[in-house]
Protein backbone atom coordinates (compact mmCIF):
# COMPACT_ATOMS: atom_id res chain seq x y z
CA UNK A 1 0.00 0.00 0.00
CA UNK A 2 1.28 3.58 -1.11
CA UNK A 3 0.26 7.06 -0.57
CA UNK A 4 1.09 9.97 -1.61
CA UNK A 5 1.31 13.40 -0.11
CA UNK A 6 -0.79 15.89 -2.39
CA UNK A 7 -0.52 19.61 -1.41
CA UNK A 8 -4.87 20.33 -3.09
CA UNK A 9 -3.05 23.70 -4.16
CA UNK A 10 0.46 24.31 -3.67
CA UNK A 11 2.39 23.85 -7.06
CA UNK A 12 5.00 22.14 -5.95
CA UNK A 13 3.19 18.73 -5.34
CA UNK A 14 0.87 19.13 -8.46
CA UNK A 15 4.16 17.80 -9.68
CA UNK A 16 3.56 14.27 -8.64
CA UNK A 17 0.95 14.42 -11.75
CA UNK A 18 3.91 12.87 -13.88
CA UNK A 19 3.48 9.82 -11.59
CA UNK A 20 -0.03 8.87 -12.29
CA UNK A 21 -0.20 6.51 -15.31
CA UNK A 22 -3.91 6.98 -15.69
CA UNK A 23 -4.44 10.07 -17.66
CA UNK A 24 -7.40 10.49 -19.99
CA UNK A 25 -8.09 12.02 -22.71
CA UNK A 26 -11.61 13.87 -23.83
CA UNK A 27 -13.41 12.61 -27.22
CA UNK A 28 -16.26 14.56 -27.64
CA UNK A 29 -18.92 12.69 -28.96
CA UNK A 30 -22.84 14.89 -28.96
CA UNK A 31 -22.85 18.60 -29.13
CA UNK A 32 -26.07 20.47 -28.21
CA UNK A 33 -27.77 21.96 -31.02
CA UNK A 34 -27.44 25.24 -31.90
CA UNK A 35 -23.59 25.98 -30.08
CA UNK A 36 -22.56 29.36 -29.62
CA UNK A 37 -19.50 30.22 -32.11
CA UNK A 38 -16.98 31.74 -30.01
CA UNK A 39 -13.02 32.19 -31.09
CA UNK A 40 -10.81 32.20 -28.35
CA UNK A 41 -7.63 33.64 -29.32
CA UNK A 42 -3.93 31.71 -28.27
CA UNK A 43 -3.22 34.15 -25.68
CA UNK A 44 0.39 36.85 -26.37
CA UNK A 45 3.15 35.46 -23.91
CA UNK A 46 4.73 38.63 -22.34
CA UNK A 47 7.66 36.21 -20.32
CA UNK A 48 10.94 35.29 -22.55
CA UNK A 49 10.81 32.27 -24.27
CA UNK A 50 8.02 30.27 -24.26
CA UNK A 51 4.18 30.03 -22.18
CA UNK A 52 4.08 26.91 -20.04
CA UNK A 53 0.98 26.02 -21.22
CA UNK A 54 -1.24 27.49 -24.41
CA UNK A 55 -4.08 28.37 -21.63
CA UNK A 56 -6.59 29.34 -24.59
CA UNK A 57 -6.61 25.94 -25.59
CA UNK A 58 -7.55 24.43 -22.46
CA UNK A 59 -10.19 27.14 -22.34
CA UNK A 60 -11.48 25.90 -26.39
CA UNK A 61 -11.53 22.34 -24.99
CA UNK A 62 -13.41 23.50 -21.35
CA UNK A 63 -16.25 25.20 -23.70
CA UNK A 64 -16.02 22.52 -26.35
CA UNK A 65 -17.05 20.04 -24.20
CA UNK A 66 -19.87 21.80 -22.35
CA UNK A 67 -21.76 20.95 -25.88
CA UNK A 68 -22.94 24.55 -26.00
CA UNK A 69 -20.28 26.16 -27.78
CA UNK A 70 -18.63 25.67 -30.91
CA UNK A 71 -14.84 27.47 -30.81
CA UNK A 72 -13.56 28.91 -34.22
CA UNK A 73 -10.82 26.70 -35.87
CA UNK A 74 -7.39 28.73 -35.03
CA UNK A 75 -6.33 28.22 -38.83
CA UNK A 76 -9.71 30.12 -39.50
CA UNK A 77 -8.80 33.14 -37.58
CA UNK A 78 -7.87 36.19 -39.81
CA UNK A 79 -5.60 37.75 -36.79
CA UNK A 80 -4.37 36.84 -33.56
CA UNK A 81 -5.03 40.27 -31.27
CA UNK A 82 -4.43 40.68 -27.90
CA UNK A 83 -5.26 44.02 -27.45
CA UNK A 84 -9.01 45.93 -28.00
CA UNK A 85 -7.19 48.32 -30.79
CA UNK A 86 -6.27 44.88 -32.43
CA UNK A 87 -10.10 43.63 -32.75
CA UNK A 88 -11.61 44.31 -36.37
CA UNK A 89 -14.94 43.05 -35.91
CA UNK A 90 -15.42 42.86 -39.82
CA UNK A 91 -12.88 39.74 -39.41
CA UNK A 92 -14.64 37.80 -36.81
CA UNK A 93 -18.09 38.34 -38.37
CA UNK A 94 -16.68 36.53 -41.51
CA UNK A 95 -16.51 34.26 -39.66
CA UNK A 96 -19.96 33.89 -38.17
CA UNK A 97 -18.68 34.33 -34.88
CA UNK A 98 -20.43 35.45 -31.96
CA UNK A 99 -18.41 36.13 -29.38
CA UNK A 100 -13.95 37.09 -28.89
CA UNK A 101 -11.72 36.26 -26.35
CA UNK A 102 -8.42 38.00 -26.42
CA UNK A 103 -5.98 38.00 -23.85
CA UNK A 104 -2.22 38.37 -22.76
CA UNK A 105 -0.12 35.91 -20.35
CA UNK A 106 2.61 37.38 -17.80
CA UNK A 107 5.53 35.69 -15.82
CA UNK A 108 5.06 37.01 -12.37
CA UNK A 109 6.55 37.30 -9.31
CA UNK A 110 7.77 34.09 -7.46
CA UNK A 111 7.38 31.77 -10.69
CA UNK A 112 3.72 32.80 -10.87
CA UNK A 113 1.55 33.52 -14.13
CA UNK A 114 -1.37 35.98 -14.23
CA UNK A 115 -3.62 35.96 -17.23
CA UNK A 116 -5.31 39.21 -18.49
CA UNK A 117 -8.32 38.47 -20.58
CA UNK A 118 -11.22 40.60 -22.55
CA UNK A 119 -14.45 39.21 -23.99
CA UNK A 120 -16.10 41.11 -26.48
CA UNK A 121 -19.45 40.64 -28.40
CA UNK A 122 -18.89 40.81 -32.22
CA UNK A 123 -22.32 41.50 -33.38
CA UNK A 124 -23.00 44.49 -31.04
CA UNK A 125 -19.03 45.46 -31.27
CA UNK A 126 -18.99 45.69 -27.44
CA UNK A 127 -16.37 44.53 -24.36
CA UNK A 128 -18.76 42.37 -22.41
CA UNK A 129 -16.11 42.44 -19.96
CA UNK A 130 -12.69 41.70 -18.52
CA UNK A 131 -10.83 40.25 -16.08
CA UNK A 132 -7.44 37.91 -14.77
CA UNK A 133 -6.28 35.16 -13.06
CA UNK A 134 -3.33 35.05 -11.77
CA UNK A 135 -1.36 31.98 -9.22
CA UNK A 136 1.52 29.43 -9.41
CA UNK A 137 2.68 29.07 -13.25
CA UNK A 138 2.81 25.56 -12.80
CA UNK A 139 -0.75 25.85 -12.31
CA UNK A 140 -1.55 27.44 -15.38
CA UNK A 141 -4.24 24.77 -16.53
CA UNK A 142 -6.38 25.57 -13.34
CA UNK A 143 -6.02 29.49 -14.30
CA UNK A 144 -7.24 28.55 -17.71
CA UNK A 145 -10.19 26.41 -16.25
CA UNK A 146 -11.27 29.31 -13.78
CA UNK A 147 -11.32 32.21 -16.96
CA UNK A 148 -13.37 29.10 -19.16
CA UNK A 149 -15.81 29.52 -15.65
CA UNK A 150 -16.01 33.02 -15.78
CA UNK A 151 -16.85 32.84 -19.55
CA UNK A 152 -19.12 30.20 -19.64
CA UNK A 153 -21.31 31.91 -16.06
CA UNK A 154 -21.32 35.23 -18.02
CA UNK A 155 -22.41 33.62 -21.61
CA UNK A 156 -24.83 31.36 -20.04
CA UNK A 157 -26.03 32.30 -16.72
CA UNK A 158 -25.29 29.27 -14.85
CA UNK A 159 -21.73 29.24 -13.02
CA UNK A 160 -18.87 26.97 -14.58
CA UNK A 161 -17.26 24.10 -12.93
CA UNK A 162 -14.14 23.82 -15.03
CA UNK A 163 -12.20 24.73 -12.51
CA UNK A 164 -12.82 21.48 -9.91
CA UNK A 165 -11.35 17.86 -9.58
CA UNK A 166 -12.25 14.42 -10.32
CA UNK A 167 -11.74 11.35 -8.20
CA UNK A 168 -11.33 7.94 -9.59
CA UNK A 169 -10.39 4.18 -9.73
CA UNK A 170 -8.29 3.31 -12.11
CA UNK A 171 -7.47 -0.77 -12.46
CA UNK A 172 -4.35 -2.15 -14.13
CA UNK A 173 -4.79 -5.86 -14.91
CA UNK A 174 -2.13 -8.61 -14.00
CA UNK A 175 0.70 -7.41 -12.40
CA UNK A 176 3.07 -9.36 -10.31
CA UNK A 177 1.93 -12.55 -9.33
CA UNK A 178 -1.20 -11.67 -11.45
CA UNK A 179 -2.93 -9.50 -9.20
CA UNK A 180 -4.31 -6.17 -10.15
CA UNK A 181 -3.44 -3.03 -9.13
CA UNK A 182 -5.71 -0.53 -7.91
CA UNK A 183 -5.11 2.82 -7.64
CA UNK A 184 -7.49 6.28 -6.48
CA UNK A 185 -6.15 9.10 -8.66
CA UNK A 186 -7.26 12.89 -8.56
CA UNK A 187 -7.26 14.98 -11.98
CA UNK A 188 -8.11 18.29 -13.15
CA UNK A 189 -12.12 18.57 -14.57
CA UNK A 190 -10.50 17.35 -18.09
CA UNK A 191 -8.78 14.09 -16.70
CA UNK A 192 -5.46 16.55 -17.19
CA UNK A 193 -2.68 16.45 -14.49
CA UNK A 194 -3.56 12.98 -13.14
CA UNK A 195 -2.16 12.26 -9.38
CA UNK A 196 -2.21 9.28 -7.87
CA UNK A 197 -3.39 9.41 -4.11
CA UNK A 198 -3.29 5.69 -3.19
CA UNK A 199 -2.06 2.65 -4.57
CA UNK A 200 -3.09 -1.09 -3.81
CA UNK A 201 -2.75 -4.62 -4.22
CA UNK A 202 -6.77 -4.54 -2.91
CA UNK A 203 -9.70 -3.12 -4.33
CA UNK A 204 -10.52 0.47 -3.36
CA UNK A 205 -13.82 1.17 -4.12
CA UNK A 206 -16.81 4.65 -3.59
CA UNK A 207 -14.44 7.63 -3.50
CA UNK A 208 -16.32 10.91 -2.23
CA UNK A 209 -15.02 14.52 -1.42
CA UNK A 210 -15.99 16.16 1.44
CA UNK A 211 -17.98 19.55 0.93
CA UNK A 212 -14.78 21.86 1.65
CA UNK A 213 -12.82 19.28 -0.83
CA UNK A 214 -9.68 19.18 1.54
CA UNK A 215 -10.58 15.55 2.23
CA UNK A 216 -11.50 12.85 0.43
CA UNK A 217 -12.78 8.94 2.20
CA UNK A 218 -13.25 5.79 0.18
CA UNK A 219 -13.54 2.47 0.52
CA UNK A 220 -10.40 -0.14 0.99
CA UNK A 221 -10.12 -3.90 1.22
CA UNK A 222 -6.65 -3.68 2.46
CA UNK A 223 -7.03 -5.12 6.20
CA UNK A 224 -8.97 -7.99 4.48
CA UNK A 225 -12.31 -6.99 5.01
CA UNK A 226 -14.09 -3.38 3.09
CA UNK A 227 -13.00 -0.47 5.75
CA UNK A 228 -13.86 3.04 5.42
CA UNK A 229 -11.07 5.58 5.55
CA UNK A 230 -10.65 9.51 4.76
CA UNK A 231 -7.59 10.75 3.57
CA UNK A 232 -6.32 14.72 3.74
CA UNK A 233 -5.58 15.70 0.38
CA UNK A 234 -2.68 18.35 1.98
CA UNK A 235 -0.62 15.89 3.98
CA UNK A 236 -2.00 12.59 2.96
CA UNK A 237 -2.74 11.37 6.20
CA UNK A 238 -5.21 8.93 5.86
CA UNK A 239 -7.55 7.63 9.08
CA UNK A 240 -9.78 4.27 9.13
CA UNK A 241 -13.01 5.18 10.34
CA UNK A 242 -14.62 1.84 10.72
CA UNK A 243 -13.54 -1.79 10.99
CA UNK A 244 -16.60 -3.64 11.56
CA UNK A 245 -17.52 -7.27 10.52
CA UNK A 246 -19.05 -7.82 7.28
CA UNK A 247 -20.15 -4.50 5.35
CA UNK A 248 -18.41 -1.09 5.20
CA UNK A 249 -19.39 1.08 2.14
CA UNK A 250 -20.71 3.90 0.63
CA UNK A 251 -19.62 7.05 2.74
CA UNK A 252 -21.53 10.25 2.27
CA UNK A 253 -20.30 13.40 3.73
CA UNK A 254 -23.26 15.94 5.07
CA UNK A 255 -23.26 19.10 3.60
CA UNK A 256 -21.94 20.80 6.65
CA UNK A 257 -19.20 18.11 6.54
CA UNK A 258 -19.73 17.06 10.24
CA UNK A 259 -21.41 13.81 9.42
CA UNK A 260 -20.79 10.92 7.27
CA UNK A 261 -23.78 8.92 5.92
CA UNK A 262 -22.45 4.35 5.42
CA UNK A 263 -23.52 1.33 4.88
CA UNK A 264 -22.95 -1.10 7.84
CA UNK A 265 -23.91 -4.75 8.09
CA UNK A 266 -22.48 -5.30 11.37
CA UNK A 267 -25.92 -5.91 12.83
CA UNK A 268 -27.11 -8.56 10.39
CA UNK A 269 -28.72 -6.65 7.17
CA UNK A 270 -27.31 -3.95 5.28
CA UNK A 271 -28.45 -0.51 6.77
CA UNK A 272 -27.55 2.75 6.60
CA UNK A 273 -26.03 4.92 9.50
CA UNK A 274 -24.52 8.25 10.97
CA UNK A 275 -21.12 8.69 12.30
CA UNK A 276 -20.58 11.97 14.01
CA UNK A 277 -17.19 12.20 12.75
CA UNK A 278 -15.93 14.00 15.68
CA UNK A 279 -17.43 11.17 18.47
CA UNK A 280 -17.18 8.49 16.20
CA UNK A 281 -20.64 8.05 17.50
CA UNK A 282 -23.19 6.02 15.22
CA UNK A 283 -26.94 6.65 14.62
CA UNK A 284 -28.90 3.30 12.91
CA UNK A 285 -31.54 5.29 10.35
CA UNK A 286 -33.11 2.49 8.51
CA UNK A 287 -33.39 -1.22 10.40
CA UNK A 288 -35.53 -2.96 7.90
CA UNK A 289 -35.27 -6.53 6.39
CA UNK A 290 -34.32 -4.98 3.22
CA UNK A 291 -30.99 -4.61 1.90
CA UNK A 292 -30.21 -0.23 2.17
CA UNK A 293 -27.20 1.52 0.66
CA UNK A 294 -25.94 3.76 -1.32
CA UNK A 295 -27.13 6.86 0.82
CA UNK A 296 -26.84 10.53 -0.70
CA UNK A 297 -27.34 13.86 1.17
CA UNK A 298 -30.18 16.25 0.39
CA UNK A 299 -28.46 19.89 -0.49
CA UNK A 300 -30.23 20.73 2.74
CA UNK A 301 -28.50 18.36 5.24
CA UNK A 302 -32.43 17.72 6.17
CA UNK A 303 -32.51 14.22 4.79
CA UNK A 304 -30.81 11.56 2.70
CA UNK A 305 -31.90 9.46 -0.46
CA UNK A 306 -31.02 5.81 -0.49
CA UNK A 307 -31.60 2.48 -2.28
CA UNK A 308 -33.18 -0.31 -0.88
CA UNK A 309 -35.14 -3.32 -1.97
CA UNK A 310 -37.74 -3.39 0.32
CA UNK A 311 -40.51 -3.47 -2.39
CA UNK A 312 -39.05 -6.23 -4.00
CA UNK A 313 -36.60 -4.62 -6.49
CA UNK A 314 -34.17 -1.86 -6.02
CA UNK A 315 -35.66 1.65 -5.68
CA UNK A 316 -34.93 4.92 -4.47
CA UNK A 317 -36.07 6.17 -0.92
CA UNK A 318 -36.21 9.34 0.96
CA UNK A 319 -35.27 9.53 4.68
CA UNK A 320 -36.58 12.92 6.63
CA UNK A 321 -34.29 13.03 9.65
CA UNK A 322 -36.66 15.42 11.64
CA UNK A 323 -39.72 13.26 11.32
CA UNK A 324 -37.85 10.14 10.52
CA UNK A 325 -40.16 9.72 8.09
CA UNK A 326 -39.11 7.24 4.89
CA UNK A 327 -40.77 7.60 1.30
CA UNK A 328 -40.16 5.98 -1.78
CA UNK A 329 -39.65 8.54 -4.49
CA UNK A 330 -39.08 5.86 -7.91
CA UNK A 331 -41.87 4.13 -9.22
CA UNK A 332 -41.13 4.15 -13.02
CA UNK A 333 -39.01 0.72 -13.82
CA UNK A 334 -37.88 -2.00 -11.76
CA UNK A 335 -34.67 -0.97 -11.05
CA UNK A 336 -33.46 2.29 -9.76
CA UNK A 337 -30.61 3.03 -7.82
CA UNK A 338 -27.01 5.07 -6.99
CA UNK A 339 -28.66 8.29 -6.70
CA UNK A 340 -26.70 11.60 -6.28
CA UNK A 341 -28.39 15.30 -6.36
CA UNK A 342 -27.78 18.21 -7.74
CA UNK A 343 -26.97 21.05 -5.81
CA UNK A 344 -30.32 22.99 -6.37
CA UNK A 345 -32.47 19.57 -4.71
CA UNK A 346 -34.35 19.12 -7.74
CA UNK A 347 -32.22 16.94 -10.48
CA UNK A 348 -31.24 13.31 -9.14
CA UNK A 349 -29.13 11.56 -11.47
CA UNK A 350 -29.49 7.57 -11.03
CA UNK A 351 -29.31 4.30 -12.43
CA UNK A 352 -31.74 3.25 -14.36
CA UNK A 353 -32.48 -0.13 -15.99
CA UNK A 354 -34.84 -0.14 -19.09
CA UNK A 355 -35.25 -3.12 -21.44
CA UNK A 356 -32.97 -4.68 -19.60
CA UNK A 357 -29.96 -2.19 -19.89
CA UNK A 358 -28.35 0.02 -17.69
CA UNK A 359 -28.60 3.42 -18.48
CA UNK A 360 -28.10 7.16 -16.63
CA UNK A 361 -31.33 8.63 -15.82
CA UNK A 362 -32.29 12.26 -14.54
CA UNK A 363 -35.43 12.41 -11.96
CA UNK A 364 -36.82 15.86 -11.56
CA UNK A 365 -38.24 15.74 -7.89
CA UNK A 366 -40.85 18.56 -9.06
CA UNK A 367 -42.50 17.14 -12.09
CA UNK A 368 -41.58 13.25 -11.54
CA UNK A 369 -40.58 13.32 -14.95
CA UNK A 370 -37.66 10.64 -15.52
CA UNK A 371 -35.44 11.50 -18.62
CA UNK A 372 -33.09 8.73 -19.54
CA UNK A 373 -29.73 10.62 -21.05
CA UNK A 374 -27.74 7.35 -22.13
CA UNK A 375 -27.70 4.78 -24.58
CA UNK A 376 -25.38 2.28 -23.60
CA UNK A 377 -26.16 -0.73 -21.77
CA UNK A 378 -23.47 -0.62 -18.53
CA UNK A 379 -23.69 2.43 -17.23
CA UNK A 380 -23.16 2.71 -13.56
CA UNK A 381 -21.94 5.18 -11.02
CA UNK A 382 -23.12 8.74 -11.98
CA UNK A 383 -21.67 11.97 -10.36
CA UNK A 384 -22.80 15.10 -11.24
CA UNK A 385 -20.99 18.46 -11.70
CA UNK A 386 -21.78 20.77 -9.01
CA UNK A 387 -23.22 23.45 -11.18
CA UNK A 388 -26.03 20.52 -12.25
CA UNK A 389 -25.11 20.73 -15.56
CA UNK A 390 -23.23 17.67 -16.73
CA UNK A 391 -23.51 13.81 -15.28
CA UNK A 392 -20.12 11.68 -15.05
CA UNK A 393 -20.47 7.89 -14.98
CA UNK A 394 -18.55 5.03 -15.46
CA UNK A 395 -19.66 2.41 -18.67
CA UNK A 396 -17.95 0.28 -21.09
CA UNK A 397 -16.07 0.93 -23.91
CA UNK A 398 -14.99 -2.68 -26.01
CA UNK A 399 -14.06 -4.35 -23.35
CA UNK A 400 -12.88 -1.72 -20.85
CA UNK A 401 -14.11 0.10 -18.14
CA UNK A 402 -14.31 3.79 -19.37
CA UNK A 403 -15.83 7.51 -17.38
CA UNK A 404 -18.15 9.29 -19.98
CA UNK A 405 -20.30 12.15 -19.35
CA UNK A 406 -23.86 13.23 -20.65
CA UNK A 407 -25.54 16.73 -20.26
CA UNK A 408 -28.71 17.01 -17.69
CA UNK A 409 -30.93 17.66 -20.84
CA UNK A 410 -28.90 14.78 -22.88
CA UNK A 411 -27.61 16.87 -25.73
CA UNK A 412 -24.28 17.18 -25.07
CA UNK A 413 -21.64 13.57 -24.48
CA UNK A 414 -17.85 13.21 -24.23
CA UNK A 415 -15.91 10.12 -23.21
CA UNK A 416 -12.49 10.41 -20.78
CA UNK A 417 -11.17 6.70 -21.97
CA UNK A 418 -8.09 6.21 -19.94
CA UNK A 419 -4.48 5.33 -21.75
CA UNK A 420 -4.15 2.54 -19.79
CA UNK A 421 -6.59 0.05 -17.67
CA UNK A 422 -10.11 0.27 -16.44
CA UNK A 423 -11.27 3.69 -14.69
CA UNK A 424 -14.59 3.57 -12.88
CA UNK A 425 -15.92 4.93 -9.77
CA UNK A 426 -16.08 8.65 -10.71
CA UNK A 427 -16.97 11.69 -8.22
CA UNK A 428 -16.98 15.23 -9.18
CA UNK A 429 -15.69 17.45 -6.55
CA UNK A 430 -17.47 20.20 -4.78
CA UNK A 431 -16.64 24.04 -5.98
CA UNK A 432 -12.57 24.84 -5.25
CA UNK A 433 -11.59 27.57 -2.81
CA UNK A 434 -9.40 30.26 -4.83
CA UNK A 435 -7.90 31.76 -1.80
Amino acid sequence: MKTLAVAFINAAFLCLALVARADLTIEITQGSDNPTAIALVPFAWQGSGTAPEDVALVMESDLARSGQFAPVARTDMLGLPSTQAEVFYRDWRALETEYLLIGKASPAPNNGMRLDYELFDVLRQTRVFSGFESGPASDARMLAHRVSDKIYEHLTGVRGAFATRLLYVSVTRGGAGNKDYYRLTMSDSDGARPIVLLESREPLLAPTWAPDAVQIAYVSFETGRPAIFRQDLATGKREQLTNFKGLNSSPAWSPDGKTMAMVLSKDGNPDIYLMDLATRQLTNITNNFAIETEPTWMPDGKSLLFTSDRGGRPQIYRYDLASKATNRITYEGKYNARARVAQDGRNVVLVHQQEGNFHIAVLDLVTNRMQTLTSTALDESPSIAPNGSMVLYATKLGDRGILAAVSVDGGAKFRLPSREGDVREPAWSPFLSTK
